[in-house]
């Protein structure tokens, strides 16, 4: 078997000689030796791809396609998304007037032997007239002119961002009555059909939020939620999530609760897998966490993570496997409760005890 290198050089041989199907036949065999999630795998493929567009086979390259599309590399999703462009791209017909006939006319004298000899005239060379002539002063932009390129800028920057603006927070400092708050804002002249449907099917699952629609935004919240019906809210939010878009998308919470006599430690972990949402760049995920104490998050060192205190903002990206985990410590109030109502009790009977023993000083009718 051919090693790697000389694999390549050969298609790309063929690929440059236009022997699309000799690539094709010499690919098919041994493509499968080498994985779509590895280097070489990825370069095949994209040299197989483009042998089947060049004989109109759109169908298998779409195959190949989709491999590529689920690599963890960032730059061969993007070759891969450009290369699907290309092929679901419709083929246009080149009308029949943009193609030029030549007719030979035999009248015509055959070209003279004469008449192909070089000029034996030299031209005279032209330059261009350099005279010491001054130009006067460089002018300075107008005074305008930073004011408008920052104007531009500015405008630019929602537009190379995402489209559409997605933003949960979940307020959990009180953990027995959480808070959920879901926003959409459309960065768009108007809503996209996936956001219409969206908001449908979230009035049709929480009939009893507070829903609030708007021309290019839509939020809903949910108040004095527990534990397992907060989990389950945002279960309900990425499944609805999931049927909108088509793609398959897996949320996992795990929470540890330890008890450390007047103090409890919270424990969480949040796995959103992305990886099936491919074409998400249009999307800008954020989930917004507010604890009651000060905040522990276990990797500081992701760009993704943003903490502050008691809050924390993370960044959720398509395409990816997202995962954070923090932890947070918070009063036992059950304890601390009966506690105080039992020291309450103490002070009262001891209070009591000993007014009984001082006695009051008010005079006793003497005894028979």
């Amino acid at each position: 078997m051919d090693s790697y290198k000389q694999i390549v050089e050969k298609a790309e041989l063929a690929l440059i000689k236009g022997e699309y199907n000799f690539c094709i036949e010499y690919l098919y065999p041994i493509i499968e030796s080498y994985p779509p999630s590895s280097k070489e795998g990825a370069n095949l493929r994209t040299i197989l791809i483009t042998a089947l567009s060049g004989i109109n086979k759109k169908e298998e390259a779409k195959i190949f396609c989709k491999e590529l599309l689920k690599s963890l590399d960032y730059k061969v999703r993007e070759n891969a998304k450009y290369l699907m462009e290309i092929i679901d791209s419709p083929e246009i017909k080149k009308p029949e007037n943009w193609n030029i006939t030549f007719e030979s006319n035999p009248a015509l004298d055959k070209t003279s032997l004469s008449s192909l000899k070089p000029n034996n005239h030299k031209k005279e060379k032209k330059f261009i007239d350099t005279s010491n002539i001054p130009t006067g002063q460089t002018k300075p932009f107008q005074k305008g002119f930073i004011f408008i390129i920052s104007l531009l800028l500015l405008l630019l920057i929602p537009l190379l961002s995402g489209c559409v603006k997605v933003e949960d927070t979940l307020d959990i400092s009180e953990i027995d009555a959480i808070n959920n708050n879901f926003e959409i804002e459309s960065k768009y002249i108007k809503k996209f059909p996936w956001q219409i449907n969206f908001e449908q099917k979230i009035k049709e699952i929480f009939p009893d939020g507070e829903i609030s629609t708007g021309e290019l935004d839509f939020s809903f919240k949910n108040k004095n939620l527990s534990m397992e019906t907060a989990q389950e809210t945002l279960y309900k939010i990425q499944k609805i999530a999931s049927e909108v878009f088509g793609e398959s998308t897996d949320l996992k919470i795990d929470s540890i609760e330890n008890n450390f006599f007047f103090l409890k430690k919270y424990n969480f972990r949040i796995d959103f897998d992305l990886q099936n949402l491919l074409y998400g760049e249009d999307l800008e995920l954020t989930l917004n966490i507010v604890n009651p104490n000060k905040v522990r998050v276990k990797d500081l060192e992701n760009s993704n993570v943003e903490v502050s205190k008691n809050f924390i903002k993370w960044q959720i990206i398509p395409g990816e496997l997202n995962s954070l985990e923090f932890s947070f410590w918070n009063w036992n109030k059950l304890l601390l409760g009966f506690l105080l109502i039992l020291l309450l009790m103490s002070i009262a009977y001891f209070l009591r005890f000993y007014r009984y023993q001082i006695g009051s000083n008010f005079p006793e009718l003497p005894s028979n």
